[in-house]
This record gives structure tokens, sequence and C-alpha cells, in this order.
């Protein structure tokens, strides 16, 4: 039977970490192996760690100092690749949700159907969002969010996810080709998913799994307060970090020119006032390029916005 290997990083979690705890251990599918790190915590998280010892088979690794979410999630990833084999799945969790009780069990079942004659390698839920205080503020995260159930491999490759860790459960498998995770990766989730994309393919289901819990200091939550400009730059941290790796090698010639071109518009929009020669360019990847919108009307606009550069829009448009 294949075995299922919860990867947990806590950074002062001590307010919210027990009940996130309490629905581990509430699970109707309970977990075989739980690895936490804790990413130099100044609370009492590490005490509440080792106060569910009994009731969770958890596995303890600490970080002397903080060395940020990506860091805490590489290394359980690390050490889970050590005690799974190919057949096992890993689940990604946040100390400050809740899980709900057929978590694992519906997505140990969603995983094993297969898509078009083919078993995913990564399945995820929605989510139920709560406040700080546990208080039903959304039932859909999905939806308001607007986050679609899938995105094409070139969507993703430009930078767009449409997935958040902690609704996954994905094939230990997998980690051959996530693990290590490039430097100049932004989110550990993001890359797990651009991977599974890449290989055996990822699916939503509908049931929400996890109570999602936006409060004021989560590491990684709703919304952005970054500006445009700054968009722009990560999505070419993030392209120009896949071209250095081998999953860019394993990827079909097509999407290996697409991802090229892709880098030289995003250099060339950061530091021209307009690029007019992408748009051919532009309109033949509307749909990679700009997942999120379904009519025409929605494109037109964003297609002529998309030869606009950084210069003349943070000028003369009030861009930042």
């Amino acid at each position: 039977m294949s075995k299922i290997c919860i990867v947990l990083a806590t950074y002062n979690g001590e307010k919210y970490l027990p009940q996130m705890l309490d629905s581990l251990c509430a699970q109707t599918r309970k977990a075989d192996t739980i690895i936490a790190v804790d990413d130099g915590s100044k609370d009492s998280t590490l005490e509440i760690l080792e106060s569910y010892k009994d009731r969770l088979p958890l596995q303890i690794t600490t970080f002397e100092k903080n060395c940020g979410h990506r860091a805490a999630f590489s290394k359980c990833l690390e050490i889970a690749s050590t005690q799974t084999g190919d057949e096992d799945f890993i689940a990604l969790a946040d100390h400050d949700d809740i899980w709900l009780p057929q978590k694992l069990a519906l997505l140990e079942k969603a995983i094993e159907e297969p898509v078009d004659g083919t078993k995913p390698d990564l399945v995820f839920g929605d989510a139920n969002v709560i406040d700080g205080e546990g208080n039903l503020v959304e039932e859909s995260w999905r939806k308001i969010e607007n986050i679609q159930e899938h995105l094409s491999l070139k969507a993703l490759l430009t930078g767009f996810t449409n997935v958040t860790g902690c609704l996954v459960l994905f094939r230990a498998s997998l980690l051959k080709q996530v693990l290590p995770i490039p430097q100049g990766v932004p989110v550990h989730d993001q890359w797990i998913t651009l991977c599974a994309a890449a290989n055996n393919g990822y699916k939503a289901i509908k049931e929400p799994v996890i109570q999602y819990r936006i409060h004021g200091n989560n590491a990684i939550g709703q919304g952005s307060s970054h500006t445009w400009n700054h968009r722009l730059n990560v999505n070419l941290q993030w392209s120009t970090t896949i071209l250095a790796t081998d999953f860019y090698k394993r990827l079909p010639e097509d999407y290996q020119k697409f991802l090229q071109e892709y880098i030289r518009y995003l250099k060339k929009r950061l530091g021209k006032n307009f690029v007019f020669s992408y748009l051919p360019w532009l309109i033949k990847n509307a749909k990679a390029l700009y997942p999120h919108l379904h009519h025409f009307y929605q494109f037109v606009p964003r297609i002529l916005f998309g030869v606009v550069g950084v210069p003349f829009a943070t000028r003369f448009m009030g861009r930042k």
C-alpha cells in the first residue's frame, strides 16, 4: 500500500499550530510520516511539535536561524526523498491552516484516477477561507481568487500558477525532477506544479480540502503588494531560472523556443518604450500569455498594452 508523507514547514506558529496538528490527527486517512522543519522559531512552536509526537508520526528538524519559507520546504522534501518510494505520495502543509478530515482520502482517490488514460502526478483541491480567528470568510478560495483549474504548460513557463501548495498531493516519484529546487524559483509549489505539468500532468478536484487561513502574518497569502514592474522582473527571474535547468533540456523543442522568445520579450519590454515587433507573437501566444482572459474584447487591450515598454508606461501612463 502506498504511504503518504506530509511535509510541514513551521515558523513562529504557536498561535495556530495546535489547531493544524489537531486537524492532522482527525484525518480519515492517516498520514504514515510527517516531516516537520522549523525555520528558526523564537516562540513555543518547537515545544508544541514535541507535544504531539505521541499522537502523530512526527519527525522534527530545526534550523538555528530563519532561512525562509522556500528553504524550509526544500529541506522537508530532501528528507522526504530519502524515506519514500516512487509509489508513495507527498502532501504539503503550512502551520496556520486547518485540514478538513477527508483531505488526504479525497486527494489520494483523485490522484489514482486516470485522466485520458494516464494517472496525474499531482492533484489539488479547493479551500474554505477563514480569518485569523477561524471565522469563515468565503466558501471557495478558487472562486474569490479567480483560480483556473488548469493552465497550459506554456502559461506555467511564463510565471502563471494556479496551485497553492497546501492544497496538493503529488507523487513522490516527482521528487527526482523537483530536487534540488533551483535557487531562482520564488516559491516551491510553483516549481512542483511545473514539473508535474511537464511529466504526467496535474488536475483539480472541486471539493474543499482545507480551511485556508488569511491573516496579517501569512508568509505567502492572498493578493500581492508587488508593482507591475516588479512582477515583470519576477517573471524574468523565473523564466531565466528554468532556462538554466535540466528541466529545460527535457522540454520539447517548440516549448524551448517559446521560453527563449518570452525571455527576449521581457528583457526588451523592461528596457524599451515600445516593442511593436512583438505584436504578431503576442497575438499567436495570447492564450498562454493571458490565460485568465476568455473573451476577444478582453484580449485586445491586453495585447495592445503588451507592446508598451516599462519606461514609457511608468513615465506617461502612471504604471509602477
